[in-house]
């Protein structure tokens, strides 16, 4: 029996005067004004579009709206289509970009607009900046996205001819399901265990008596939905943007793909500006772990970067504003390092090795110039069976800095690879990307292959420092990969060490391939696959200080 939840929108705001702003369809979108104590004067506005409630607890907008109209800007907060008082089709991602120019030109059609726009928000509304700026509506001066990305939540399916693709997260379908099935959110909870999966998915739609039209486009044969039907905002006309990325953030691997992106393209290159932060997806700190998530005990680390790059680039200010802003987690320093490239132009490359088949002995050893002597064949084994994954470390992942787990635990299974460097003599700083190359190879149609890079204390204690994983396709006997495991700036302390670990499952924050070649959605039985990696022909690469 499936248990539903239903969360409608809050009560609305008695600081804010809600509008039903008109598209050019005929759709009308629910949108609050909230203006500065006493000031009349047109000013410029900062715009957030989100599917979360407007005037819900979860976003807490109206005091947002409160700290940036104390800073005298306006706010407009607009439920986007189909989510709580906004008519129209509840649809993930294809109206975003036209409703965000419309929006745009309703907002610059005010009295108290003087014309120029900036946008905020994380995640979602995060996206719909990037779907906005696709368009090219020339109001809009600048934007902060945060913990986001313009391929947010994109569901991982084979390309032609290619043989890797992204692992696919349980919210990729679950977000339609629950955030995006109507108007409310609706709270409910799948059994991982209990297969085949899709079948769940029609027992909430009896118990709720409507269909998910997000998730019907994406099974059982996936639609590429048009999320830039204007155009690729890459290519649309630069905008000044500040993109605030976490060193825990489960999504931001679809950020730093963005970065990539602004970076190939001269004139965003010039406008972009990196805050580097050591958060999550939900915000919470590494230097602030039991920080309750509200507006007044988070204003200067979530809010302040944002109204020092609006207060320059929409209402001209002088302020220098660094190219990049990052910091250094596990100092007990919260503060942030600037400089004028990512990674830190001090920054280089060191190499280590797994070695030993043996995991009582097995180890991480660092490459000289030489490399790592060690037997060619070395091949390190272990069973993948989706019927016993790897248990994910945490019950949120997006929040997952609220438990920062002690992973020590995962050593203890036949089904994860550990190798654990010597005990660094003084501390040694990452700051930049981080990646695994692997020859691996499975007896299974397909093959996860999960990567963990942890600190391990004098004590034993294991703490995550970054991940990274990739589906592989036929992977045969011997397949070479490039794991990226993204970003981070993280000390390691004298006497703690490095940990690498490989598994080919971290469930339930991601579905886990039934060994049989099926969809994972539809596969109602599951058969183990023997997965290896080829030691000699596998190297670690961080990039440090």
């Amino acid at each position: 029996m499936i248990s539903v939840q239903r969360t409608g929108p809050g009560p609305l705001s008695p600081e804010a005067t809600q509008y039903m702003v008109r598209m050019r369809d005929g759709v009308h979108l629910a949108t609050d004004v909230y203006l500065p104590p006493g000031d009349v004067t047109p000013g410029p506005t900062v715009l957030t579009r989100l599917p979360y409630d407007k005037c819900g607890e979860y976003t807490f907008m109206p005091r947002i709206a409160a700290y940036f109209t104390a800073r005298g800007y306006r706010m407009v907060v607009q439920d986007v289509r189909g989510k709580f008082r906004s008519e129209g089709e509840t649809l993930l991602f294809v109206n975003e970009a036209y409703d965000g120019y419309d929006t745009l030109d309703w907002v610059v059609n005010q009295q108290w607009s003087d014309g120029i726009v900036g946008m905020w928000g994380d995640s979602y509304y995060g996206y719909t900046q990037w779907a906005a700026a696709s368009t090219g509506h020339p109001a809009l001066k600048a934007m902060v996205p945060r913990v986001t990305g313009t391929r947010l939540g994109e569901l991982p399916v084979p390309i032609p001819g290619q043989r890797t693709h992204d692992v696919e997260m349980s919210v990729h379908r679950f977000y339609p399901l629950s955030m995006f099935h109507d108007r409310d959110i609706l709270d409910w909870a799948i059994d991982w265990t209990r297969r085949p999966l899709a079948a769940q998915v029609e027992e909430f739609f009896t118990a709720v008596g409507s269909r998910s039209a997000s998730y019907d486009l994406w099974f059982p044969h996936p639609v590429s939905l048009r999320r830039f039907p204007a155009g690729s905002p890459f290519d649309a006309p630069a905008v000044p943007v500040l993109m605030t990325i976490g060193w825990w953030d489960n999504c931001a691997p679809w950020q730093w793909s963005d970065h990539r992106e602004l970076q190939r393209r001269p004139a965003w290159a010039r406008n972009e500006y990196l805050l580097l932060e050591a958060i999550d997806h939900e915000n919470t700190s590494h230097f602030a772990p039991g920080e309750a998530m509200s507006v007044e005990t988070m204003a200067a680390r979530y809010l302040d970067p944002a109204v020092e790059f609006f207060d320059v680039f929409l209402r001209g200010f002088d302020t220098v504003i660094p190219r990049v802003r990052w910091q250094l987690a596990n100092t007990g320093d919260p503060s942030f390092r600037s400089s004028a490239v990512w990674p830190p132009g001090a920054a280089y490359e060191m190499e280590w090795q797994p070695t030993a088949t043996d995991p009582s002995a097995a180890t991480l050893a660092p490459v000289s110039a030489a490399g790592v002597a060690g037997p060619a064949g070395d091949v390190a084994v272990w069973v993948h069976d989706a019927a016993d994954p790897v248990p994910s470390p945490v019950a949120d992942p997006f929040g997952f800095l609220r438990e920062f787990p002690d992973e020590r635990h995962l050593a203890d299974r036949p089904d994860v690879l550990v190798f654990t460097a010597a005990p660094v003599t003084v501390p040694l700083d990452l700051a930049g990307p981080i990646r695994l190359d692997a020859v691996i190879g499975s007896d299974g149609p397909e093959m996860d292959l999960f990567v963990r890079l942890a600190d391990v204390a004098p004590d034993g204690t294991a703490r995550l420092i970054a991940r990274g994983q990739q589906t592989i396709l036929n992977p045969g006997d011997a397949f070479a990969v490039t794991i990226d495991l993204g970003h981070t700036g993280y000390r390691l302390p004298a006497g703690h060490a490095l940990r690498l670990m490989l598994a080919s499952s971290d469930a339930p924050e991601f579905v886990p391939a039934p060994g049989t070649g099926e969809h994972r959605w539809t596969a109602a039985k599951t058969i183990p696959n023997r997965q290896c990696v080829y030691l000699a022909r596998t190297r670690l690469t961080c990039t440090v200080l």
